[in-house]
């Protein structure tokens, strides 16, 4: 017995000496040192009024500014401040979509429905970032 467990040992130990003489690892080219940040891609801005292109049918709007510090939670929903009526004309931002005030049964609502609460399950902010890896993705006909 003693003599398997002497035999696992070595092996292990020529593994772990064989691993210590490979090449370091090797960050992706451009990237910052792995103790260090890289800078965040810059926010995509709505121009002179022209919104970014939508990719489907039905895809739902892009949000065009940092959100990083927004509060969303069971009781507090920060897009709301901007985006919901009367708040949406002094802000000049977009009102919420007429079908966020339906409940499931498609009865109207005062307020937006807690099934459409959280934004970003569905809108995410974009970014104005290079592809990581090749993309020959091409918008549905609309």
């Amino acid at each position: 017995m003693k003599a398997k467990y002497l035999a696992v040992l070595l092996i292990l130990g020529m593994s772990a000496a064989a691993l210590a003489q490979t090449a370091p690892v090797q960050p992706m080219p451009g990237t910052a040192p792995i103790d260090q940040m890289n800078a965040a891609p810059p926010i995509f801005q709505i121009k002179d009024g022209v919104k970014p292109e939508k990719n489907y049918r039905q895809q739902p709007p892009l949000i065009p500014h940092r959100i990083e510090k927004y509060e969303i939670d069971l009781k507090v929903n920060m897009c709301l401040n901007c985006h919901d009526w009367p708040n949406n004309v002094q802000e000049h931002a977009p009102l919420v979509s007429p079908s966020h005030y339906l409940d499931r049964d498609g009865n109207k609502l005062d307020k937006v429905s807690s099934l459409r609460w959280f934004c970003v399950q569905c809108h995410v902010p974009q970014a104005d970032a290079k592809p990581l890896v090749e993309n020959r993705f091409t918008p549905a006909n609309k």
